[in-house]
């Protein structure tokens, strides 16, 4: 499968090369819009240069690393973001004849090179982040940093593949959903404490995202000795159980659109 998986992968990439004006202006444009939301978070800590007792340079790594999961899970699981186009022209009904994993075939159908715009811009937080923040580097803190990163692309995907699984429900893509992916993009470059004691609950037990980010950045910061905090991230990959199984319910209900 992973065999398969790289010949999608090098069509993807020889469709993309054939337009590299048109694919560089967008790499671009998804560098700059990615920059500007970071503008935000420096502008203002040039007002108030700390927020809940965390400073510039450990929010910028926090912001980091989310960024650079959450890219990369829209690089890899965008597939989803469109499966209800899949599902109201047909396509879907060819995926199901194919004798190969219909998640599979539904991430290898698209994958968004331009998010590496994005991508590079969550590298330059984390570079900044990780040089300023003043973390005692260990063994434990480096795997803690690439559990972090891992966490948050399988959460990010898990809940790409969630909206696609209720456009078998729907038969549409639910706008709701962007407030769990984009929406998490956005607020999450702070540390989800700042928002209350009540969103720190929703985002340790209902959608992780605190399992990934806020308890292994006080492991990450010296600021809590607690070991399992560093294993959270990836306990927080569970989350993509549920998800799957909503996936699942899904196919079984779905019929063919007649296309």
């Amino acid at each position: 499968m992973l065999r398969l998986y790289k010949k999608y992968f090098s069509i993807h990439l020889k469709s993309v090369m054939q337009y590299k004006a048109s694919f560089f202006i967008t790499l671009i444009g998804n560098f700059i819009t990615s920059f500007t939301v970071f503008l935000g978070v420096v502008f203002m800590f040039q007002r108030f240069h700390k927020v809940k007792d965390f400073q510039f340079s450990e929010v910028v790594l926090c912001y980091g690393i989310l960024l650079l999961g959450f890219q990369i899970s829209q690089m890899f699981a965008s597939g989803f973001k469109v499966f209800d186009t899949m599902i109201a022209n047909g396509q879907f009904d060819r995926i199901l004849t194919r004798p190969c994993n219909e998640i599979f075939q539904v991430l290898a159908s698209r994958i968004d090179f331009v998010r590496l715009g994005g991508m590079f811009q969550g590298v330059v937080m984390f570079v900044y982040g990780i040089s300023q923040a003043g973390v005692d580097w260990t063994p434990l803190r480096v795997l803690t940093l690439i559990f972090m990163v891992i966490g948050g692309s399988v959460v990010f995907s898990a809940i790409f593949l969630l909206d696609g699984a209720f456009a078998f429900f729907t038969l549409e893509g639910l706008e709701f959903m962007n407030v769990f992916s984009y929406g998490a993009s956005e607020h999450g470059k702070y540390p989800v404490s700042i928002y209350g004691k009540g969103m720190l609950t929703f985002c340790t037990f209902v959608v992780p995202y605190a399992l990934f980010q806020y308890y292994p950045l006080l492991f990450l910061l010296g600021r809590s000795d607690n070991l399992w905090f560093m294993f959270l991230p990836l306990i927080s990959c569970w989350f993509v159980v549920p998800c799957w199984l909503v996936w699942r319910l899904g196919v079984h209900r779905y019929k063919s659109t007649g296309s």
